[in-house]
């Protein structure tokens, strides 16, 4: 008798049947999502996430965190993290994590490379700087902002504006944003916990920047390893490192083993308190994360501890370090000047973003143009508009 012959499924239908047999009974799965906000045809070799992570790494503004500040100013060094690579590494963690959790390592890494699209000019100083100056128009902050580029502000497809990214992915900006004061908002169940992919995203972003804002200070010379060595996670790795290798390594070396052993003893803990959690919540599916009166995903008490001093200590020898504080300080009064200027003279503003005062607001107009700026191109835009000599040619593309 002849073996009967089947259709033979799409790659995308192969994904969400291996999504079936891999992933946890907790985890999200492509084929349950909620959907996008206007209505597409499944992607024939790809599921919702992997369509939507490769969304956004086409986006303009995902390119534009190349030359946004982390910590340190691109001018400052080839070899600090900027608001892209400390995405990537989040990306990285966040997936590596998702692994040893069986949860979906496709939504997980969309959520974390899309988690700082909406970050201004100059880090949290240039947040800090667009929040008073649009804190009668409607405020700003840089999770919502996110949200704002991903729904209106690319312009990629001519069936709608914006990404149009799936409701999971956008819930994860919104609630990593934590108000929902907005009636707009109310369509992300406001009080009820995100997918677990979500919550260990968010984690994964604290995770990786405290790590390598300790590693870019010490590289720095701002941070000082016998400081560093009062310090609880930090020591701890250090002694570790001391006891495999001995005196005779060198100190790039040293730092780069004694930060990569922070991660690792982050993530060793996230993953077996997260576990603990899930199997003590008898959480058996993806729907039963959001009946949870908060997020199953997170570390011990002990590991919270000990990043807490952590960043206490960064906060205080480097946030706060005039080295940085300076830099940081000159991109606050440049996106001050320029966010002045234009509403004083709207007219100065590119034909797009000018048009675009008439139908939302010149100051929203102007904030989301000031928003979408590099730190190179903030400080062209002052040049051109304060120095006597400016160049007019460039254009924020």
């Amino acid at each position: 008798m002849s073996e009967e012959i089947r259709p033979q499924s799409s790659g995308r239908q192969r994904s969400e049947d291996w999504e079936d047999q891999l992933l946890a009974p907790y985890a999200m799965r492509s084929r349950e999502s909620r959907g996008r906000q206007h209505p597409e045809e499944a992607d024939e070799y790809r599921t919702v996430y992997q369509h939507d992570r490769d969304r956004v790494v086409h986006c303009t503004a995902f390119r534009r965190l190349e030359y946004k500040t982390q910590v340190f100013a691109n001018h400052q060094g080839d070899h600090y993290r900027t608001r892209l690579t400390h995405t990537l590494e989040v990306a990285q963690v966040s997936r590596a994590v998702a692994r040893r959790l069986g949860l979906n390592e496709d939504l997980v890494e969309t959520i974390a490379l899309v988690h700082d699209v909406g970050h201004p000019p100059f880090g949290h100083a240039g947040e800090r700087e667009l929040a008073k100056l649009m804190s009668a128009h409607g405020g700003f902050n840089h999770n919502r902002h996110a949200l704002r580029v991903v729904d209106l502000l690319e312009s990629r497809y001519p069936a709608f504006t914006g990404l149009n990214l799936t409701w999971e992915v956008r819930e994860s900006i919104v609630k990593h944003y934590g108000r929902f004061d907005e009636p707009e908002l109310e369509q992300f169940l406001p009080g009820q916990p995100p997918t677990l992919e979500a919550q260990l995203a968010d984690i994964g972003d604290s995770l990786a920047y405290d790590s390598h804002d300790l590693d870019d200070g010490l590289r720095s010379g701002v941070l000082k390893l016998e400081e560093l060595a009062e310090i609880d996670l930090f020591r701890k790795s250090m002694q570790k490192v001391n006891d495999r290798f001995g005196s005779g390594i060198s100190k790039r070396a040293l730092i780069a083993r004694c930060v990569s052993g922070v991660i690792s003893e982050q993530v060793n803990d996230l993953v077996v308190t997260s576990r603990e959690r899930l199997t003590g919540a008898k959480v058996s599916t993806a729907e039963a994360v959001r009946e949870q009166d908060g997020n199953l995903i997170g570390f011990s008490t002990s590991m919270s501890a000990d990043k807490a001093q952590l960043q206490g200590f960064l906060q205080e020898k480097l946030y706060r370090d005039p080295f940085c504080v300076r830099v940081s300080q000159k991109g606050r009064r440049m996106v001050a000047a320029l966010f002045e200027e234009f509403v004083r003279e709207p007219a100065q503003l590119p034909a797009e973003h000018l048009e675009r005062c008439g139908e939302i607001g010149r100051e929203r107009a102007i904030c989301d143009y000031i928003a979408g700026m590099t730190d190179r191109y903030c400080a062209r835009e002052y040049e051109r508009l304060f120095l006597p000599h400016g160049d007019d040619s460039g254009r924020l593309s």
